[in-house]
């Protein structure tokens, strides 16, 4: 446990972004597989839910919870899976 005023706080910080970046992943990983799971089912909704994925990726990739190359590689990924389901 710190003793500076300055490393207490950035233990307090660093427990909120955890938080936060946590809460993000999950509805990515949520959203994701739902596409996923539209697609395989051959939903009616499936080009909605895909494209909800891409927001999220995209917003994970803005609050640089992921990497830009990682969400194309997603993002690529998802495309592929719905094209070929058409």
């Amino acid at each position: 446990m710190p003793n500076i005023k300055s490393a207490k706080k950035r233990v307090r910080i660093a427990a909120v972004k955890t938080a936060r970046n946590k809460s993000t992943k999950s509805a990515l990983k949520t959203a994701i597989k739902k596409a996923n799971a539209a697609i395989d089912a051959n939903a009616a909704n499936k080009v909605e839910l895909v494209n909800y994925a891409f927001k999220k990726i995209d917003q994970a990739v803005a609050k640089n919870i992921l990497h830009k190359n990682n969400a194309a590689r997603k993002k690529s990924a998802l495309a592929r899976k719905l094209n070929a389901a058409k």
